[in-house]
């Protein structure tokens, strides 16, 4: 999915746009054991009370593609004959009535999550009748295409801590008693996807709070498939595996290279958001290392562990990988920290067989915010 298709979708959550009539969801206390389930007709509760239940749920849509938000794809032969497929498939084309569907996709979801304590799962179904568009970009009043799509949220359920309160009609103050309350989701997903604004029902998109977190389990439970490594993993596997296989290769100027090259890819993506996540492969980076004269067998080396670490074929996202935003050299007790277009200024050289990192100095030059002199 693109990062136009989504915004789209996530713009249609909401009482007033979409097509969601009731929540269908469980409690479940901090022994993983369902304590009570429930269908929620929203046409019965407060205005804002829904509101706030989509809410909560239109932020299982929300952060970056590829850290937040994780694509997955089944296998045709799971498209053809699985249970997990079959699962999804039942509850979206029953319009989540298939109870039997549901109590199976509860349990995956309860084995597949490591949610300390109690927590909440939230699961609503929309159905979008896409809007056309002629060649010219003018919208066309009928509709082509219905997509139906399943929303799922895993709320942690926490107790807020007592405070001092206000009532307005009664002009005093009070104290606000301790409660249960339904905190952001933690995990979630979407299916099928919206893919070239129809339904794709060979993907899905997982949502995570926390980038740093480990998918697995929850993506083998609910969808039976491998998962990419969280981000945060990605960087540091990334970065070990140039500094082991390039090894004493890997100078300033190899890095350089690799993060202008990595910038640039994602420099040139701003602004397309409808088109796919831009994304690097195992050659995007040895084109890099053949540019500055790496050895073959290094650069062969750094192919072979790339596919063993990160899988063959694997593409990666640029901003998992590098922090596109600064450019920073570190040794004992200094870091030196640049904008990513005056990385050029940073250079490294030996002195009398001691090691040194050059900056060259344009303009003024602060210490402390004090303007010095660089003298002869």
């Amino acid at each position: 999915m693109t990062e136009k298709e989504i915004a789209e979708i996530r713009r249609r959550i909401s009482a007033d746009k979409s097509g969601i009539s009731n929540i269908r969801g469980c409690y479940v206390n901090e022994q993983h054991q369902i304590v009570s389930d429930f269908d929620q007709f929203l046409g019965t509760v407060e205005k804002n009370e829904a509101e706030e239940l989509l809410k909560i749920m239109k932020k299982t849509l929300s952060g970056q593609i590829g850290k937040n938000l994780v694509g997955i794809e089944f296998s045709n032969q799971q498209v053809v004959d699985s249970d997990e497929h079959r699962m999804l498939m039942a509850i979206r084309d029953s319009d989540m009535k298939d109870d039997e569907s549901i109590s199976e996709l509860y349990r995956r979801i309860i084995d597949g999550t490591d949610i300390e304590g109690r927590f909440i799962i939230l699961l609503a179904l929309d159905k979008y009748d896409v809007p056309a568009y002629s060649k010219d970009d003018v919208k066309l009043e009928d509709s082509e295409t219905v997509f139906t799509y399943i929303l799922c949220s895993i709320c942690p359920v926490k107790l807020t801590k007592p405070a001092l309160g206000y009532k307005p009609a009664d002009k005093q103050f009070c104290n606000i008693k301790t409660d249960w309350a339904i905190s952001s989701p933690q995990l979630g997903f979407m299916f099928p996807a919206f893919d070239d604004r129809q339904a794709n029902i060979y993907e899905a998109l997982i949502y995570t709070k926390d980038p740093s977190a480990r998918l697995d389990d929850f993506a083998g439970e609910v969808f039976n498939t491998d998962i990419t490594m969280p981000a945060s993993e990605q960087k540091d596997n990334f970065s070990g595996l140039i500094e082991q296989t390039i090894s004493e290769d890997c100078d300033l100027d190899v890095v350089q290279n690799i993060y202008g090259q990595l910038t640039q890819i994602v420099e040139d993506y701003k602004g397309r958001k409808d088109e796919p996540p831009v994304t690097i492969s195992k050659k995007t980076i040895t084109d890099v290392f053949e540019h500055c004269a790496v050895p073959t067998e290094k650069v062969e080396d750094f192919g072979s562990e790339y596919d063993r670490v990160f899988g063959e074929n694997a593409k990666l996202s640029p901003k998992n990988v590098v922090d596109i935003k600064r450019f920073e050299v570190k040794t004992n007790g200094i870091t030196v920290k640049a904008d990513p277009e005056y990385a050029g200024h940073i250079t490294t050289k030996i002195i009398n067989g001691m090691k040194y990192i050059m900056i060259r100095a344009e303009g003024d030059v602060e210490v402390n915010g004090v303007n010095i002199n660089i003298n002869e």
